[in-house]
């Protein structure tokens, strides 16, 4: 484990990449929303208040009217101009975090129908059978395909969105509805996502997104451990190639924790510490093959990951359990008939 001090080190040094309008970049220099928001939560473990509420006046500023973001911004302009669902669905998570840490009810309010525009725009994407799309393009299409990662992060948005909004007082079922039948098609139907197998992302998201638990879980990240892990260093981004990336191996962290698996959880998280810098940033990741850092820099939305599985790990605010609250209700079946259900909101 690391320290609460190292923490707000690792905390630091993504605010020493955020821009002076607020911005959160990757290494290329573009935001996009999901990376940014998972930054500023991280911040906010931190207790970087300022840098945190500059980085949700960001979304603010840059949230089109659909509800969406640009996909890839740069220098406060759109360099590719589709709307990501799961980028969208990810301020609901964002903001509920806040909140808890925070205990901030004014702050909640403000960004309210920033969440409120975001969901409906997610849930405008949904498909009869239940699959959310992964996107709209530049000119408004809604592209014919769902990710069963970027779903699988959805359903935490939605799910997040729907204690928001009970908090507030402005229910909203639609997004719980949505939420049901998205936890249905990713337990019962991987037909229906695109082939992303060799990413890891795709075996262990459905777990850390909440829609999959209990013995599904466990049996689901017994059936890719090996692939996967590679004791001692972490876990592979991709099935096929000798890298483990830190991100994708505190991802994991964090879905073993929701699960309760501590031991395995800890040792996943002391295997990645190879990864940190001095500074208390973190190379993205190693090529055990080469022995080198791959790619050669050091990522924000990977100190990000570090530092939100050493908050659940350790408990160091009052959210530390919000990827164990994202849990689907047990109610929902896996019974593959169940689909075939009309759009939450047309």
């Amino acid at each position: 484990m690391i320290s609460r001090s190292q923490v707000v080190q690792t905390a630091r040094s993504i605010a020493a990449i955020q821009g002076e309008d607020g911005g959160v970049p990757w290494p290329e220099g573009h935001v996009d929303a999901w990376n940014h928001i998972e930054c500023l939560m991280a911040m906010s473990v931190a207790g970087l208040g300022a840098e945190v509420r500059k980085g949700y006046e960001w979304l603010e500023h840059h949230q089109r009217t659909d509800g969406s973001w640009a996909s890839k911004i740069l220098d406060g302009r759109a360099v590719e101009a589709n709307g990501e669902s799961n980028h969208a669905a990810y301020i609901a998570v964002g903001v509920w975090h806040e909140l808890l840490v925070t205990k901030d009810e004014a702050f909640a309010g403000r960004m309210w129908p920033v969440v409120k525009k975001a969901l409906d725009y997610v849930v405008g994407l949904q498909t009869p059978r239940g699959e959310i799309v992964w996107e709209r393009d530049a000119v408004g299409r809604a592209s014919d395909y769902a990710l069963l990662t970027g779903s699988s992060s959805i359903h935490q948005g939605l799910r997040c969105g729907v204690l928001l909004a009970d908090h507030l007082g402005d229910p909203q079922p639609h997004w719980e509805l949505a939420a049901d039948r998205l936890a249905h098609v990713i337990m019962a139907h991987p037909e229906a996502f695109a082939d992303k197998s060799r990413f890891s992302m795709d075996w262990y998201y459905p777990v850390l997104g909440g829609a999959v638990r209990g013995p599904d879980a466990f049996e689901l990240l017994h059936r890719e451990w090996a692939t996967f892990v590679v004791p001692g260093l972490g876990i592979r981004c991709v099935s096929d190639q000798p890298w483990v990336t830190g991100a994708e191996t505190c991802e994991l962290v964090l879905a073993l924790d929701a699960l309760g698996d501590r031991a395995q959880a800890e040792r996943l998280f002391d295997d990645m510490q190879h990864l940190r810098h001095d500074d208390g940033s973190y190379w993205t990741g190693w090529q055990f093959a080469n022995r080198k850092h791959f790619p050669h820099e050091r990522s924000g939305y990977t100190a990000a990951a570090v530092v939100l599985a050493a908050d659940a790990l350790s408990g160091l605010t009052p959210a530390a359990g919000i990827f164990r609250a994202a849990a689907a209700p047990s109610v929902i079946p896996a019974d593959p008939e169940a689909c075939g259900c009309t759009p939450a909101r047309a």
